[in-house]
């Protein structure tokens, strides 16, 4: 910034100052009118890199994926009204999955509030289900106090989006920049440690269980827990399956991977968690797509769930065994004390699983399986690569086979289920990950709902990989039209623009592929080309995901090559 400190900062600088303060470095966003002095002070700031999208959407999508790729909470701005609604969608989307994020969104003058002014929004009270706090600054004088507590609330215990509302001319109105010398917020407190950690009583219900069971949730990544999630496995010889939102906190090559549970997880990681007699839980919550009936659940296990949030234990699941707190430290904190365990005969069991239902599909010389393409990104992405995923058939087959091997290398949108985040997501990740390779897995129908940010990627030359899983159809929704609507396929069907076209219409390379046989060839040139490629896979459009557990259904009443 080109001001001294002496000087009194209009609120706009002040905000700038604030996000140098707490080392942010990216902004994802879209000008107007409210936030007019905001971008005045944003063009004089060398020190943080603006990446205008081409809806406000895509800007809180991307912000969302820059920190689940980095660990640090992304930031956008957007500006009053419609362009603060805009961001609603992806400030759900982060709630939902736990991302931290901290959201600015112009305002019309505090004269003109509650008025109907032009472009008002009461953008506060819309948002105040979806974040973990908001702010609406009506002082300039406590706009760098309000920053620093919206940083600190979105970034610890349960992370969360925190959208802080600035009125115009809070933004024009000048004060001294005084930057908090200590943070003090009484009420919230962030449990660490881990509240009821018990150690012996860890060391004899793992001692006397025979069928133990690790389900480690996004909270494992959160936390930066993975290593010590590998040590307790490998130390006890447990099993561990993953959420959607966990993928990659525990190497999916590793023997005692599981892969996903639940609705469209691995029959065997299925049949684990219904036998087993402990299931250890960890920053994970019990959603309804992993339990199915709540009621059949593992039936047979003690469970103990450690979670930072305390209104997650027993929301959904009985537990023997609460912890609230920091995953990493609590398990720093049991794994010493806890011997080393053997469960062949329980191993064996689930090695006899995966051998008896392995993921499969049937493979064709004549059409392309969407698996197909997803099993060959897999095998051509190395530790470092990261894959962004939209929503729909192509992101759980994503979930099925590609094998996250590091945190935060998987990318997707687990509790909201947001058709129109990958492509976002992917430009978030490539942002915040420069050096690594970056895939957007999407659906043609997905994909459509975003597409205006294939500029974004140009705009700003960004290397993204986009591999368009293309159907014809809205897939998921057609399977389940297929499979509980007596394949009634109630406008499902959906049309799209010629993709190769669309590419080179952004100025992006564009690649349509038919014949299965030349997969692996489109997906190695993609990888080795310098800038952004886009590959419109043309997909058989029968292809349903299996193994599937019928809503509400038992974790054993699997459809398809789970029996």
């Amino acid at each position: 910034m080109q001001v001294a400190k002496s000087d009194p900062l209009t609120g706009a600088q002040i905000v700038m100052r604030a996000l140098e303060e707490e080392g942010v470095d990216t902004v994802f966003g879209f000008p107007g009118g409210a936030v007019l002095f905001l971008y005045d002070a944003l063009y004089a700031c060398s020190s943080i890199r603006h990446i205008l999208v081409r809806h406000e959407q895509g800007a809180a999508h991307a912000a969302d994926a820059y920190a689940r790729a980095t660990g640090k909470p992304g930031v956008c701005f957007a500006t009053s009204g419609p362009g603060a609604t805009n961001l609603v969608t992806g400030i759900t989307n982060a709630y939902m999955d736990s991302v931290p994020m901290v959201a600015f969104t112009g305002q019309v003058s505090l004269d003109l509030l509650g008025r109907d002014s032009f472009q008002e929004a009461d953008i506060t009270g819309i948002t105040l289900p979806v974040t973990k706090h908001n702010f609406l600054v009506k002082d300039v004088g406590d706009l760098a106090r309000i920053i620093h507590e919206a940083f600190h609330i979105a970034s610890t215990g349960r992370p969360g989006p925190v959208l802080v509302d600035l009125p115009k001319d809070v933004t024009a109105a000048k004060a001294d920049f005084v930057w908090p010398p200590k943070m003090q917020l009484p009420g919230y407190r962030v449990p660490k440690n881990g509240h009821g950690v018990n150690v012996p009583q860890w060391v004899e219900v793992l001692s006397r269980s025979e069928r133990p069971v690790i389900y480690a949730g996004g909270g494992v990544i959160t936390s930066g827990a993975s290593s010590e999630l590998l040590k307790l496995a490998e130390k006890c010889q447990i099993p561990v399956t993953t959420t959607l939102m966990g993928k990659g906190c525990f190497p999916e090559d590793h023997f005692l991977s599981l892969g996903m549970l639940g609705m469209h997880g691995t029959a065997y990681a299925n049949y684990a968690v219904t036998n087993c007699d402990l299931l250890i839980a960890l920053g994970a919550r019990f959603d309804d797509r992993v339990t199915g009936s709540i009621a059949s659940f593992a039936p047979q296990a003690q469970v103990i769930h450690v979670d930072i949030d305390p209104a997650e234990i027993g929301k959904n699941v009985l537990v023997q065994i609460p912890v609230v707190g920091d995953v990493r430290q609590v398990l720093a904190t049991v794994l010493p004390a806890l011997p080393e365990l053997k469960h062949e005969a329980w191993l064996a069991q689930v090695e006899e699983w995966k051998k008896q239902y392995p993921l499969r599909y049937e493979r064709s010389d004549t059409q392309i399986k969407p698996q197909q393409v997803i099993e060959s990104i897999s095998n051509l992405a190395d530790d470092q690569t990261i894959v962004c995923t939209d929503v729909g058939q192509h992101q759980m087959w994503a979930a099925q086979y590609y094998r996250a091997r590091r945190p935060r290398t998987f990318i997707s949108s687990g509790g909201l289920g947001t058709m129109g985040f990958g492509l976002p997501a992917g430009i978030g990740a490539q942002v915040g990950r420069p050096e690594a390779n970056v895939w957007v897995i999407a659906g043609d129908g997905s994909l459509q709902m975003t597409v205006q940010e294939l500029a974004t990627i140009t705009q700003h030359d960004l290397p993204v990989k986009i591999a368009i899983i293309d159907n014809g159809y809205l897939g998921m929704v057609r399977q389940w039209q297929e499979l509980f609507c007596e394949g009634r396929y109630s406008h499902t069907r959906i049309t799209g623009p010629d993709y190769v076209k669309l590419a080179e219409a952004y100025g992006i390379p564009g690649y349509r592929i038919e014949d299965p046989g030349q997969v692996r060839e489109a997906l190695e040139q993609a990888k080795a080309m310098e800038g952004p490629v886009i590959l419109d896979f043309v997909v058989c459009c029968e292809e349903n995901v299996f193994p599937m557990v019928p809503p509400g259904g038992s974790l054993t009443e699997m459809l398809g090559n789970g029996r």
